[in-house]
């Protein structure tokens, strides 16, 4: 899946240069179609901000010290929209020219990182603004302790169509991902699912990225293959299982923007009333 090298932005973080810190992909290349517009689908609007500047503003309230932003259809939107709102500091762009799966996607970041100085890495999708940077830095916690090499977090949905299911063995333990389309009927009735927060180690995670095929039925690299291959392997792969169904609803069409924006706006609401220092540009 290897191809080419990205371009890079700014990358001083803007809570410091720790470099225990950890760094961020967030896949940001879909063109979003269903949205109605030829937008970047991470640059429609949600609570009058882009959804993509949500998931870095999560980043940046959970310590992230680097946000990698993988950007593909009219990235220099993506960009430029950044730039007006005053919010590259410590953002960095690769690109992804062929759409082949979020695995390639992930990929396209790899010559970002160092092999010698592996480091904690969180993975997001960039059209995610209900993600909040507590969830982070539970997820960061429990890989830490757990010495992990990957960590996912789960939520349990009344309705789970068109996310990858969590396979579980007979005591309970993670086994694998398998995606909607590629999901048997059994499979699908499963309502626990991937809301796509992950954290791996970076040295982990690119080389096992090399070993994922695109055998299914979206001729994709699937990044949720990566977990099953690590466990494989003999790796610790944790998972924490406290997200609330509300925040990870899916944005696929203007309907659920809607719904997004209501409950992005009334959890800004909930904050303002809590603490009055608190602006809309605050903690989501």
């Amino acid at each position: 899946m290897n191809e080419g090298t990205g371009s890079q932005g700014h990358t001083m973080s803007p809570g410091g240069s720790d470099s225990t810190a950890p760094q961020a992909i967030i896949l940001a290349a879909g063109q979003g179609k269903r949205m109605g517009g030829d937008l970047p689908k991470v640059l429609c609007p949600v609570a009058d901000r882009p959804m993509v500047w949500w998931v870095i503003q999560a980043c940046r309230q959970a310590g992230v010290r680097r946000c990698i932003l993988v950007i593909g259809h009219k990235g220099q939107l993506v960009r430029d929209a950044l730039a007006q709102l005053d919010a590259l500091d410590g953002c960095a762009f690769v690109e992804q020219r062929e759409l082949l799966g979020t695995g390639h996607a992930t990929q396209r970041a790899e010559p970002l990182f160092s092999p010698d100085q592996p480091s904690d890495v969180f993975v997001l999708a960039g059209d995610g603004p209900l993600l909040r940077a507590a969830t982070l830095l539970r997820l960061l916690e429990v890989h830490r302790s757990a010495r992990a090499a990957a960590t996912l977090a789960t939520a349990v949905l009344d309705d789970p169509t068109g996310y990858g299911r969590i396979l579980r063995d007979a005591d309970g333990r993670f086994e694998a991902i398998v995606e909607h389309k590629d999901a048997t009927e059994r499979q699908r009735a499963i309502r626990e699912v991937n809301p796509s927060y992950w954290c791996f180690r970076s040295d982990a995670l690119f080389t096992s990225l090399r070993q994922v095929r695109n055998d299914n039925r979206q001729g994709e690299y699937y990044l949720t293959d990566v977990p099953a291959i690590l466990r494989v392997q003999g790796r610790m792969v944790a998972v924490v299982d406290a997200v609330p169904p509300e925040d990870v609803l899916s944005i696929n069409t203007p309907e659920q923007l809607a719904q997004v924006e209501a409950l992005l706006r009334r959890r800004l609401q909930t904050n303002r009333l809590t603490d009055p220092r608190t602006s809309e540009a605050d903690r989501p």
